[in-house]
């Protein structure tokens, strides 16, 4: 039995130490939204087909009710020197015949990531750890707090550089224009609400269209405003959860990605829900975050095809 148990510790300590193996480099990935046309996969196969590439994933979605096809098509190519830009003109042709909208990207390419953050420091925590071993493939550009430094000082950053801009209604705008600074100097790709208890303004969440992702209780609209939870177990809810969203102009109304929720009962206190809720904020804003970066979110008007993993 104590064998056992010494091989189970040291599988344990290999997994902890362990990082995900990194995709292969000629790994791309195809994404497309276009009005539905039943030749649609035929002609995506057969272009790449024709460039030699191999198919490794393909998953698609027709909105019946809207008439638009959503596409995600996962294709090896080989080692050789390969003709992409060849490939790209081909789907470039396709694409103005058909009004499609396409990204066509290296499968694992690591993002730039901005986190922004206040007092509330879980999902913080959680996403360093899972960029650590290498669950999430992003750069941490910066962490961005409207609190004190101070208030982090616990924190092992691994060397990610930390900024404090707080922001009142009277240095909203001038604050907002150094955030939008720093976004553009360090080439952010994608910004991480992570419990960034801030209203942006709508021209600055203009700004930030389909890079941006909140995290925030799923009690919307029902239980706005400071201290949800408190809220709801007045209310004796028998459900909480979560809520990962694109952020748009408008407060709190931006395409959902990713929910999650947790059965409660008359035994759960105020402390019980907000402990509960710490979790599954946790895990729905990684989700969300890995849904995003493996370019399995596609944007359909107010709401978003999720293509699964």
């Amino acid at each position: 039995m104590s064998c056992l148990r010494k091989q189970a510790e040291r599988f344990e300590m290999a997994f902890e130490n362990s990082s995900l193996p990194p995709m292969p480099t000629n790994d791309y990935v195809l994404k497309l939204s276009c009005p539905s046309r039943q030749e649609i996969a035929a002609i995506v196969s057969a272009a790449l087909s024709d460039k030699h590439a191999n198919i490794l994933e393909a998953q698609q979605f027709d909105d019946t009710e809207q008439n638009r096809l959503f596409m995600r098509v996962v294709f090896r190519v080989p080692n050789d020197p390969y003709p992409l830009e060849e490939l790209r003109s081909a789907l470039t042709a396709q694409a103005g015949a058909f009004v499609m909208d396409w990204s066509l990207v290296p499968r694992g390419h690591t993002r730039k990531v901005m986190i922004l953050v206040s007092r509330f420091d879980h999902c913080l925590v959680d996403l360093l750890y899972r960029k650590r071993i290498g669950e999430l493939p992003m750069d941490i550009t910066a962490v961005v707090t409207n609190h004190s430094l101070e208030h982090y000082s616990h924190l092992d950053l691994d060397g990610t550089p930390i900024y404090s801009i707080p922001i009142t209604r009277e240095t909203n705008p001038a604050q907002e224009e150094k955030l939008a600074a720093l976004i553009e100097g360090t080439g952010t790709e994608l910004i991480v609400l992570a419990r960034y208890m801030q209203v942006l303004s709508p021209e600055f969440s203009a700004k930030l269209h389909r890079r941006c992702i909140n995290i925030h209780h799923s009690f919307l609209p029902g239980f706005k405003g400071a201290k949800p939870y408190h809220q709801a177990y007045e209310r004796g809810v028998k459900l909480i959860g979560a809520t990962a969203h694109y952020v748009t102009n408008e407060l709190d109304e931006g395409p959902i990605i990713e929910q999650d929720v947790e059965r409660i009962s008359h035994f759960d206190t105020p402390d019980n829900l907000v402990r509960k809720g710490r979790d599954i904020e946790r895990r729905v804003l990684a989700r969300a975050i890995r849904y995003h970066l493996d370019d399995r979110v596609l944007l359909n008007g107010r709401k978003t095809v999720v293509f699964p993993d």
